[in-house]
């Protein structure tokens, strides 16, 4: 294992070094983050184990990459919602955008979100970036909602509020599919316990 790491800076190892991090976004997705090992990152990425660490310390540095990766996309299609509003906002038909939006990334990313989400509990850097994305989140959207003149007490306490009900439902229809529950009706609830949140105090 290398010591140092070398940042690329020509196309071409960019290029092989961004190999790497999909070949490993893959194989954490398809068989969990500890029943991968480097070599057989290597091999999906079609280089060298050597040239592997000429550009991560180890598995974990790739583990990292990964979950910026998968971080951006979840991130990105919520925040170009939020960027495309206008004045003045309708958060009854905000909402429902956002949860069906937060239910096609969950679909998907959902191997990757299983592996990376069970990491969060017992890997310190894991659980950071994922508190950090809920930080990030939280105060663009309310600096965005502020620019188009929304202005209530307590935002970054209900945008906070609403990301987790949201993700809650998200993950509940992707993942957990109870027989019992009308998802459309938990949708409706959800659309309508939020759109209050909004609308109102």
């Amino acid at each position: 294992m290398s010591e140092t790491v070398r940042k690329p800076q020509q196309q071409r190892s960019i290029d092989k070094r961004n190999k790497i991090i999909q070949a490993g976004y893959e194989l954490f997705a398809q068989n969990g983050y500890f029943n991968t090992n480097t070599a057989e990152i290597a091999k999906s990425a079609g280089v060298s184990t050597g040239l592997v660490y000429g550009y991560f310390r180890d598995k974990r540095d790739i583990l990292v990459e990964v979950l910026d990766q998968y971080i951006q996309q979840v991130y990105e299609p919520i925040l170009q919602i939020f960027d495309s509003l206008t004045a003045p906002l309708k958060f009854n038909a905000l909402i429902p955008q956002i949860v069906e939006q937060a239910i096609a990334v969950h679909k998907k990313n959902s191997s990757i979100h299983e592996a990376l989400h069970a990491l969060s509990h017992t890997d310190d850097i894991v659980n950071k970036k994922f508190i950090q994305l809920e930080d990030t989140m939280t105060k663009k959207f309310v600096e965005r909602l502020n620019v188009l003149n929304y202005h209530k007490s307590n935002l970054h306490e209900r945008v906070h509020l609403a990301m987790n009900l949201i993700q809650s439902y998200a993950h509940e229809y992707v993942f957990d599919k109870h027989s019992y529950i009308n998802y459309q009706e938990m949708k409706n609830i959800v659309v309508c316990i939020l759109t209050q949140l909004f609308e109102q105090g």
